[in-house]
């Protein structure tokens, strides 16, 4: 039986653009909102032929849908209408779906946040990044703390039954007294969700270029060290765990019943598809499954009907990528992965070839053993590329 599909809606529009996000979002003209509305249904009306040209299944049922960005609460209520009523023609919506709607604190109007709960939105996941106002400001956060938690308190009342919230460890200005607090603040506030991750330094962002560069703009001299955004990590891990607010993935802790099942799509391989800039999507075929991703051009995207969708060739995943992504993906779970499991998948010559480095990672301690059962420890999920690069090359030889 084919699982149903989890549905992501990159909507790419931002009041400010971040200093830290390497996204394919900005703070585009709010007059682009509709043209770009139009041609996401679009390519939602064309989502089945385009997988069977692929010779991929879209199944047609959904049971998770995630609105992603971006920030996507500046659609106004009547444009969400519009999404919704091109889903449902295309895709049929499971009973008890999950509907998650990303969400800049103080960036949903009342209209907007009433039309989403009529359309049976029930998640929403705040960009908080930090409850200290001086580090949010920092990297062009538009909020304080008081307006986090005050439109935390509000949409609940309103009627939305799932509260997620991220925060980032590393962030200019940061201390581990004002980690401690942001993290206490994110326990207190009684949110059902928390994402953690470390700040990127890379070249896909203005701040990431500046730290790379050893420069002062984006008060990229106040950023810490990866050796404390690391200590900070793992201190917010002690603190929700102690919360009971539990880890199950190396970047997510919820509290019991409310981990987000639209993100297990991607760590559990089962088939997601996206719609609008930049989005990705992994379907299943008769031989494996194909990953392919939009273009991240907001020009290219919209337009027309002959604009290019695709970014690049399609990934065709063989059995032997599904192997690699099934190990790598099922480690980043607080549960691990099976190796029977993966046996009975995969055959044993590749579970096989794995099992050297797979002790070599055990005996420094970075994965733990026990029965069938492989996961990562404390520490490995500190170090979890280096684990993972150490297992996909024993796997390819």
């Amino acid at each position: 039986m084919t699982s149903p599909v989890g549905v992501y809606i990159s909507v790419p529009f931002c009041k400010a653009k971040c200093s830290f996000c390497n996204f394919a979002s900005d703070a585009f003209a709010s007059d682009r909102m509709q043209g770009y509305v139009d041609r996401l249904c679009r390519e939602m009306s064309q989502a089945h032929d385009g997988a069977a040209a692929l010779g991929a299944t879209l199944p047609t049922v959904a049971d998770t849908v995630y609105f992603g960005g971006g920030t996507p609460s500046l659609l106004s209520g009547g444009q969400f209408r519009q999404i919704f009523d091109r889903l449902r023609e295309e895709f049929e919506l499971a009973t008890g779906a999950e509907i998650t709607l990303e969400c800049a604190p103080g960036q949903v109007a009342d209209e907007t946040l009433e039309e989403l709960l009529r359309l049976e939105m029930n998640r929403i996941s705040f960009g908080v990044q930090s409850f200290v106002d001086k580090e949010s400001s920092a990297v062009g956060r538009l909020h304080t703390r008081e307006e986090c938690l005050a439109e935390i308190a509000r949409v609940r009342a309103a009627g939305v039954r799932d509260t997620s919230l991220d925060l980032i460890a590393g962030l200019p200005y940061q201390t581990e007294e004002s980690w401690r607090f942001s993290v206490e603040q994110a326990i207190a506030s009684g949110v059902e969700h928390v994402s953690v991750y470390m700040l990127e330094v890379d070249e896909e962002s203005r701040l990431g270029r500046e730290v790379m560069r050893q420069g002062t703009k984006y008060h990229a001299a106040a950023v810490p060290s990866d050796d404390q955004a690391a200590e900070w990590y793992q201190l917010g891990c002690e603190m929700f765990e102690a919360a009971g607010v539990q880890q199950y993935e190396i970047s997510n802790f919820a509290r019991e019943g409310h981990r987000s099942r639209h993100n297990l799509k991607y760590w559990q391989r089962q088939p997601y598809v996206g719609f609008g800039l930049d989005a990705h999507s992994m379907l299943l075929t008769e031989t494996g499954g194909v990953r392919f991703a939009n273009v991240d051009d907001l020009d290219a995207y919209v337009g027309g009907p002959f604009a290019p969708r695709v970014a690049a060739t399609p990934d065709w995943i063989g059995a032997e990528q599904a192997f690699e992504e099934s190990l790598f993906l099922g480690l980043r779970l607080n549960e691990g992965v099976r190796l029977e499991q993966l046996q009975n998948e995969f055959g044993d010559a590749m579970v096989a070839a794995v099992m050297p480095a797979l002790a070599e990672v055990r005996d420094a301690g970075l994965v733990e053993v026990e029965g069938d059962c492989v996961r990562l420890t404390a520490r490995g999920r500190m170090v979890s590329n280096e684990v993972f690069s150490r297992l996909l090359i024993e796997a390819a030889v």
